[in-house]
């Protein structure tokens, strides 16, 4: 299954702010003062920012893990406050991004980096696919953008399953590159 991950930096985008947020299991919220207010009082740290050389080595991390779990990186994007990926190949996207938050933790050597939880959204046709690819690869502003073009979709390929059954299987090409 290919899903759209994205997962914030610590403090970066709080419940309340005023761009509006996001409530597990409820959506988009609006912006709430007293709320955000609260939130950064709260807080254990100060708020974690990447910047390039950070990102650079968060955009490592991250392809680590899909190499290690032999999953394919379709896509991503390091913000200096949050990334955004496209992967294939996921049986758990919740414990993929914890997988990619330890390791891009240890590869900063920092203690408090990410924000709890994450986004996780399956991508279940073509069509959704190349919108979250757009999406993360042309839509982010260029400001400390790190992404993984270009995608490179070859042809459909055939592939026995562990029961012989042949199965339909996109191969993605991906070299990352810095912009900015």
């Amino acid at each position: 299954m290919v899903y759209f991950l994205t997962f914030n930096c610590y403090g970066s985008w709080l419940p309340g702010d005023e761009r509006g947020w996001v409530e597990p299991d409820h959506g988009i919220r609006d912006p709430n003062s007293g709320l955000h207010k609260y939130c950064q009082g709260n807080m254990a740290d100060e708020p974690y920012l990447l910047d390039l050389p950070r990102a650079n080595i968060v955009l490592t991390a991250i392809q680590e893990v899909c190499r290690f779990r032999n999953w394919d990186l379709i896509a991503a994007h390091v913000r200096t406050n949050h990334v955004h990926l496209i992967v294939d190949g996921l049986q758990e996207p919740d414990r993929a991004i914890v997988q990619f938050k330890a390791s891009a933790t240890r590869a900063l050597r920092a203690k408090r980096i990410w924000a709890r939880g994450g986004s996780t959204r399956a991508l279940t046709s073509r069509s959704a696919l190349d919108q979250a690819i757009r999406y993360v690869i042309a839509q982010q502003g260029e400001s400390m953008a790190l992404v993984a073009p270009p995608v490179k979709i070859r042809q459909q390929t055939r592939k026995q399953t562990d029961r012989g059954q042949e199965r339909a299987e996109l191969v993605h090409e991906v070299d990352a590159i810095a912009v900015g």
